[in-house]
């Protein structure tokens, strides 16, 4: 969550969130499925109205205003299994608490265009997310998970993951993350909890 419960038991955000999208750099990798937390990110970015990135801490990072809180928002350039080493630079130099990050990333066990947040958990197979938790020494970290199918008959996991929508998939990955976005809005106005019952609900 981006704050606290005070005790009247409202959300009280507080502090610098940071949103992290997952994925590989290049255009290689580029709108892959892998690539689904970078365009996710991307989208938040438009949103912003698309301030200078900055290229430090192995990262792409803006920092500004998203649903009236600050953010900064990242794209980590060291490829997907290394995202823990630039997520972890980022939060000791901004003082970020794991709390107040949010990692977004592709999820095989999902249907395409399913949402699911969590507040806490293992990385559930997808590396990135677990080099994140293991950089930061813990699994409470926020995530939201952006599904992309099952791996199909007849291929290789890696080749489907680094495969790229195909023309009857793309309006549903565009919806998705239009939702995704709403997600995180959620997220950074009213907390986790808010966000889960909101965008879990009828999901699967």
């Amino acid at each position: 969550m981006a704050g606290a419960t005070g005790a009247s038991g409202g959300f009280e955000p507080a502090g610098l969130s940071m949103v992290v999208g997952l994925g590989n750099p290049g255009d290689k990798y580029r709108n892959t499925r892998h690539n689904i937390g970078f365009d996710c990110i991307s989208l938040l970015h438009e949103q912003m109205g698309k301030p200078s990135l900055q290229a430090k801490f192995e990262s792409l990072l803006v920092r500004g205003v998203l649903a009236g809180r600050d953010v900064c928002l990242v794209w980590p350039q060291t490829f997907m299994n290394c995202s823990g080493r630039a997520v972890a630079q980022i939060a000791r130099f901004y003082k970020i608490p794991v709390e107040n990050i949010l990692v977004v990333c592709d999820d095989l066990s999902l249907p395409l265009g399913k949402l699911r947040l969590r507040r806490s958990g293992s990385s559930g197979g997808q590396k990135g997310l677990g080099d994140i938790l293991n950089s930061l020494g813990t699994q409470d970290v926020p995530r939201l998970r952006i599904g992309i199918d099952s791996t199909p008959d007849g291929w290789e996991t890696v080749d489907f993951v680094l495969s790229r929508f195909n023309s009857q998939e793309k309006p549903l990955v565009a919806s998705a993350l239009a939702t995704a976005s709403d997600a995180i809005g959620c997220w950074l106005r009213e907390g986790i909890e808010v966000a889960m019952n909101r965008f879990n609900a009828g999901r699967g």
